[in-house]
């Protein structure tokens, strides 16, 4: 299969996720994103515990490791070469750091005019495009987190939504730039940020404000839309969430789960009569599941045709039937001598999908054979690394290892 982005080179002087994610996107579509990292021991988020210990195994997958010193004057060579060679490069640095590096989109421009310039912010231009940002922050300031949360108790997402997808919105930029320098010849700086994202996200609950007398209420307190739309508790403890969004769909659950009673009954004929009556509603719904395992519960939900799903956790994910048979997972080494299935771009072209081309690589990995792309001999090479400015050691190593 040859991918879209075949044949493209893209820098990534990142860290964290938003820079990394972006990345992904690219370089899973077939470009060949090359991560500059910084002397000696590479990008630190290859060292994060707890919940930043699956972002460097994750988020990095078919990319190579440059290991450079940009302070250096060997390694500020190389930079200027690689930018030379690259269409595009991403950032995701504090705003100035890049500038600050010599690598900032006005001078890289006057190296490469071709070269598209990705960079990603907490904030776009405005009174807050100084200030430095993350996911949190980005959700906190939206209303996403107060939306998520119960009442006085906003609650981050469970995982970085908006990292990644202003990172998609990054990697969009750039494939429409590359399309526009068809045209043109030029390259163009494209900029995405982590607010600005998250306001678009909330877009559809601004509208709702926008229509409403009241303050909107977060999630765990709203009036739903639907007269049956949460989680049940099932026997021993299990749980599911079900869906009855229709009046097609009351009937078909009343059927499957011997309601008889409740489909006959005047007072539930309509969503909306059904919402009026919840008070006594829910708690026999309630009862109903309490007596079935959740095995029985989503067999029925199956065979009723509504919307439900077991509350799962992200172990769940490995086994999951429909992501194994339809080939949405790909091993890939997330530690030395530890391969996991993790999922694909989630997207499919004329059926097939992008494939995991290599694992993460280890620390300065590629560093020898970008270089030698680049026109640097053996003694060169060899020259620099004994200098700092580089670092060659690498095999593509799993985060943990780096040598």
């Amino acid at each position: 299969m040859t991918l879209p982005l075949s044949g493209l080179r893209v820098l990534e002087f990142t860290h964290a996720i938003m820079g990394p994610a972006c990345g992904l996107v690219l370089a899973d579509l077939g470009a060949e994103v090359i991560r500059v990292e910084k002397t000696p021991d590479g990008d630190d988020t290859r060292r994060l515990k707890g919940f930043g210990t699956g972002y460097y195994p994750f988020f990095n997958r078919n990319k190579k490791s440059v290991v450079v010193d940009l302070k250096s004057d060997g390694g500020r060579e190389i930079v200027e070469r690689l930018v030379l060679s690259a269409d595009a490069l991403i950032e995701n640095f504090a705003p100035g750091t890049m500038d600050r590096l010599g690598l900032g989109y006005a001078a890289t421009r006057a190296v490469n005019p071709r070269l598209i310039y990705c960079a990603l912010k907490g904030f776009l231009s405005g009174p807050y495009e100084a200030r430095v940002a993350l996911d949190e922050v980005a959700q906190m300031m939206s209303g996403l987190a107060y939306m998520t949360g119960p009442v006085g108790q906003p609650l981050r997402a469970g995982a970085s939504v908006i990292d990644i997808m202003g990172a998609t919105y990054g990697a969009m930029a750039v494939i429409l730039a590359l399309r526009e320098r068809d045209t043109t010849g030029q390259g163009q700086l494209v900029q995405s940020g982590l607010f600005e994202t998250a306001a678009f996200v909330m877009g559809h609950h601004m509208a709702y404000a926008a229509l409403s007398s009241e303050p909107i209420p977060p999630m765990p307190a709203r009036v739903s839309a639907w007269s049956i739309y949460r989680v049940f508790a099932c026997a021993g403890g299990e749980q599911i969430f079900v869906g009855v969004t229709s009046d097609k769909h009351w009937r078909a659950f009343c059927g499957v789960f011997g309601q008889e009673d409740l489909g006959a009954d005047p007072r539930l004929s309509s969503n909306n009569d059904r919402i009026r009556e919840r008070a006594w509603l829910l708690p026999r719904i309630e009862m109903l599941f309490a007596t079935m395992t959740r095995a029985e519960a989503l067999e029925a939900c199956g065979r009723a045709g509504i919307p439900f799903a077991p509350v799962a956790r992200p172990e769940d994910l490995f086994d999951d039937p429909h992501l194994n048979a339809g080939g949405y997972l790909v091993e890939t080494e997330v530690a030395e001598g530890v391969r996991a299935k993790l999922p694909r771009l989630p997207m499919a072209m004329a059926a097939q999908r992008p494939d995991r081309g290599s694992d993460p690589p280890g620390i300065g990995a590629d560093t020898r054979d970008v270089l030698a792309s680049l026109g640097y001999g053996v003694e060169a090479i060899d020259a620099l690394a004994a200098s700092g400015a580089i670092r060659v050691t690498g095999d593509q190593a799993s985060p943990e290892r780096g040598e």
